[in-house]
């Protein structure tokens, strides 16, 4: 059984030597530790390996000795510019009113720079907003004051707090909960040791995953436009294409009546989504709802749960019965791509779909190139011939493509990037940054990408991908 533990130790000779010994003694194994004392000073993340019984005795143990995380420090800091003349004393005057409010500093930085002023940054620990605010006018009576914000600053500013002010930043974004969020703290962590490791500066992580998430949520409630529109394939065929700001695209395939779902979208915007599809379908809420997954992303699947019905390859099945388990999905199995996935469900809410929807309807071929036929999948007019990737992308990746129709469904292995939106294309920056790459083998995700333009015959083609407006390609003989 594995457990991260969360240990907030003094900053000084021997701590890590006695929670170390505490561990050894009762037979509890060390798998990994993280400490990085520029980004906070005493926070250590353990993972430690035992027997239920063992660990409980560890949490005794650690929190005998003061070592454990019980409670979120509700404390904030605020980073604070100063413009001061380049004299003497000139910063006295507003020391002598941090102390007048009672504020500790955590953090000075100043240097001169060619100039007649000086530009001082505080870091000054605060509980009170309103104290602040206080400080603020009279402080703006000496000098010229600017506060500053975390994701615009250079550097990490205190460094004894910040893990918890900075989870609790992003738990405030999407509304999660104090369990939630101690579970978010560690997969920040991961994040920034896997991307340290990999010579990646720990603040560009912290910066990348906090406008991640403000991106998710401010395109919550009133403010979710997805872009919407709907191409007309035969007298009675027709696909919407629904494309949301974060997330991938839901496609609605309309046909002889019936009505098929390709990807979900995001589990946090479940009412939102929930509405844009009853406007395009009207009676959604209370029909059979069938969906078709292209792989077993986040982005696509974590709506999974509304449908009734979920049909993918036998890869992709296998992967969400995984999660569904609570074992580690493609994604997870990856260490570059772990730390990101597991923050992207904790911030969306994701749950795993039931084992007992799940359809697989294509078996498992040996693939012989990059693209491999799996089978054939009909749904109302439209004739579809199945192709699985090789993994390029995420293992059990699937093309579709309708000779006749000249459609094909192609997921992430091929988008139209020059079709997005300026919030999707906002959006898209910062998974390649999370995770080094969003394919699992980009070199071999190039080459399906170039199978699939390969496979599309003479004439004009509608091309829907998972991210993106849907791309009009054209096959000249």
């Amino acid at each position: 059984m594995k457990k991260t533990y969360v240990t907030s130790m003094p900053n000084h000779i021997g701590a890590f030597l006695k929670a170390s010994k505490c561990f050894s003694a009762l037979g509890v194994n060390i798998t990994r530790v993280s400490y990085n004392k520029a980004v906070d000073s005493h926070t250590l993340f353990i993972d430690a390996d035992g027997t239920a019984e063992q660990l409980a005795k560890a949490d005794t143990e650690l929190e005998k000795i003061g070592y454990l995380q019980s409670n979120i420090n509700k404390t904030s800091v605020v980073l604070i510019e100063f413009c001061l003349a380049d004299v003497p004393g000139s910063v006295t005057k507003v020391l002598e009113i941090i102390n007048e409010f009672n504020f500790n500093i955590s953090y000075i930085s100043s240097q001169e720079n060619g100039t007649d002023y000086q530009y001082f940054k505080m870091g000054l620990y605060v509980d009170n907003s309103a104290r602040i605010s206080e400080f603020l006018k009279e402080a703006e009576k000496i000098c010229k004051v600017r506060v500053i914000d975390y994701n615009s600053s250079e550097r990490v500013y205190d460094n004894s707090i910040f893990y918890n002010s900075y989870v609790s930043g992003l738990s405030q974004v999407m509304g999660l909960s104090e369990e939630v969020s101690r579970e978010l703290t560690v997969h920040v962590n991961l994040a920034m040791q896997t991307l340290d490791e990999q010579g990646l500066s720990p603040y560009r992580t912290f910066d990348s995953i906090s406008k991640f998430a403000e991106l998710l949520g401010a395109s919550k409630g009133e403010n979710f436009n997805p872009r919407i529109s709907t191409h007309k394939i035969t007298d009675n065929t027709e696909i919407t294409l629904v494309e949301p700001p974060c997330g991938s695209n839901t496609i609605i395939i309309k046909s002889n009546g019936k009505v098929l779902f390709v990807d979900s979208g995001y589990a946090c915007y479940k009412d939102e989504m929930t509405k844009v599809l009853s406007s395009v379908v009207p009676d959604f809420q209370s029909m059979e709802k069938t969906v078709l997954i292209t792989h077993a992303d986040v982005d696509h699947c974590g709506l999974l749960p509304l449908f009734d019905r979920v049909i993918a390859s036998k890869k992709t099945v296998a992967c969400l019965k995984n999660e569904y388990e609570g074992k580690n999905g493609y994604r997870e199995e990856n260490p570059l791509h772990k730390p990101y996935v597991k923050i992207c469900k904790t911030l969306t809410s994701y749950q795993p779909v039931s084992p007992e929807k799940i359809t697989a309807l294509w078996n498992d071929r040996d693939c012989v190139g990059p693209l491999t036929q799996i089978g054939f999948f009909d749904f109302g007019e439209l004739r579809f011939e199945v192709y699985e990737g090789k993994g390029g992308h995420l293992p059990g990746e699937i093309i579709l493509i309708d000779y006749f129709n000249h459609i094909a469904i192609t997921g992430d292995v091929y988008i139209n990037t020059h079709g997005l939106t300026a919030q999707q294309a906002e959006y898209n920056k910062y998974a390649p940054i999370l995770m080094t790459s969003v394919d699992t083998d980009p070199v071999l995700c190039q080459e399906e990408r170039k199978a699939i333009t390969e496979r599309l015959g003479v004439g004009s083609w509608k091309v829907f991908g998972a991210h993106g407006y849907v791309k009009e390609y054209n096959v000249n003989l």
